[in-house]
């Protein structure tokens, strides 16, 4: 019986160590088999590292841009493990069934420039599957300080082929389908077929505006991106629907426009409350002037030959922002009502009822109306007072409000400040005050009053106001 029982202990033993030498076996195959993968995916990199080298053919390049998508690896036949570990981090934030979507979503991009190009980049490093690059134009000296995938070696190629090679070269796996054409609202369904998301970033106004009413006509998902020119501040580029944004001309002309169309909300854009400083149109030569009227050496009609200085990393930023905010809504993890809108309106709101009840007590009548608007508080308060007291040493208001400066003139944007609010009503109370007591004197037609704001306060302060009345002029000729 013992001799039984040491006898089934020996086969039990036996057949558990064929089972864990099996399950070793097949876990040493599979690393084998992801280890000669990857090394097989390195030396593909490898060889097209060496193939552009010092003798890479720039022209053949371009003879074989058709031969892309054909020559590269498809998600079919690329393997699933090294695509996952390629997203890895992906997937644990967004989970399996975030991913899936993102992987199984089509996103359109109109206009591959400084912002379209890092949408695409990213994209591509993200996991969507599906990319199409639409644009006419080509690369130039002037696009290497923002374009994402531009090199030296790539100035005269289409925009859109410069793109596809790098996503290419990112993820073997992805579709890409660039389109060297201009989107016209005439034919632009094509372009747009199958798109979950499309992002506008395109320069010429009117077909922005065309893009965005044909999107909003067919229930198709639109983001748009707004001006990156002549901006340099980081902090001020944000996410909100085109009805709130502020400050921006390309933002307000495109707004206006799409207002007159029907369309007055529902989209999502970036941009920049950033007022520019002193910018310029980069000048043309004096030749090009000689050749004729200016207007007339655009590529195509209505698009612009003159531009405004970039800021190379900015219209990344907006490539950035607007990638985030479709692959989060792709996901299901939308980006909900986001922050400086959220907290900054309410503020706008408050500054301008309590400016309007303000002017009603010096008026001793209702008001329905003052000649400001909350874009104009937000321009005021933000950035023309940088949120601070206008009275050094210029502290942040633990209750701000905004008053009129001179209060014998009428309310405008040059002549309304920020004030703490005690220091509002002593300015108020010291013109009171000395309207009863002075007597009206004409001098050129307009009345003058005692006390002014500079005896109130000082020359310094004085100074001060009107080096910000000057800044004011300078903003409305830029959003004009």
């Amino acid at each position: 019986m013992d001799h039984l029982r040491s006898h089934r202990v020996q086969l039990i033993a036996a057949a558990v160590a064929a089972s864990a030498a099996t399950a070793g076996l097949i876990a040493s195959y599979n690393a084998y088999n992801r280890q000669k993968t990857r090394k097989d995916l390195n030396e593909q990199v490898l060889q097209s590292i060496q193939s552009k080298g010092s003798n890479f053919n720039f022209q053949a390049l371009q003879e074989n841009f058709e031969n892309i998508s054909a020559s590269s690896s498809s998600s079919s036949n690329y393997d699933e493990n090294l695509i996952r570990e390629q997203l890895a981090r992906n997937y644990v934030f967004f989970g399996e069934e975030g991913m899936q979507k993102i992987r199984g979503g089509t996103v359109v991009i109109i206009g591959c420039g400084g912002v379209g190009s890092w949408c695409a980049v990213m994209l591509a490093r993200s996991g969507v599957s599906k990319i199409r690059l639409v644009d006419f134009d080509y690369v130039t000296l002037s696009s290497l300080n923002r374009h994402a995938t531009a090199l030296l070696e790539d100035v005269g190629t289409p925009k859109v082929k410069c793109i596809e090679r790098t996503l290419k070269a990112i993820a073997k796996w992805i579709q890409v389908d660039a389109r060297i054409e201009i989107w016209r609202k005439e034919d632009g369904g094509t372009l747009l077929e199958g798109a979950d998301w499309v992002i506008d970033a395109i320069d010429n106004i009117q077909t922005k505006v065309d893009l965005l009413k044909y999107c909003s006509d067919n229930s198709i998902k639109v983001f748009a991106s707004m001006g990156a020119g002549a901006k340099s501040d980081p902090t001020r580029v944000q996410i909100s629907d085109i009805s709130y944004t502020i400050y921006d001309p390309l933002a307000r002309s495109v707004r206006r426009r799409l207002r007159l169309l029907g369309v007055s909300s529902g989209i999502p854009v970036v941009y920049s409350t950033e007022v520019p400083g002193d910018v310029k149109l980069l000048p043309l030569d004096e030749e090009e002037f000689r050749k004729g009227p200016v207007k007339e050496l655009g590529v195509f009609d209505d698009f612009r030959v003159r531009i405004l200085p970039v800021l190379g990393p900015l219209p990344s930023i907006f490539g950035l922002h607007i990638t985030t905010y479709i692959l989060c809504e792709l996901a299901g993890k939308p980006i909900l009502n986001p922050l400086p809108i959220k907290s900054r309106r309410k503020l706008y709101e408050r500054l301008w009822r309590d400016l309007l009840h303000r002017e009603e007590k010096l008026a001793g009548q209702t008001l329905s109306r003052i000649p400001l608007d909350e874009d104009d508080i937000a321009l005021i308060f933000e950035d023309i007072h940088r949120g601070r007291s206008v009275l050094p040493p210029h502290e942040v208001p633990t209750k701000p409000v905004l008053v009129r400066w001179d209060l014998a003139q009428p309310l405008t944007l040059e002549n309304c400040v920020t004030m703490e609010e005690k220091d509002a009503a002593k300015h108020v109370k010291a013109w009171r005050e000395g309207l009863e007591s002075s007597k009206e004197s004409l001098q050129s037609g307009t009345v003058t009053l005692s006390p002014s704001p500079a005896e109130v306060w000082g020359n310094e302060v004085e100074e001060i106001v009107q080096r910000r009345a000057k800044e004011i002029r300078r903003v409305q000729d830029w959003v004009a």
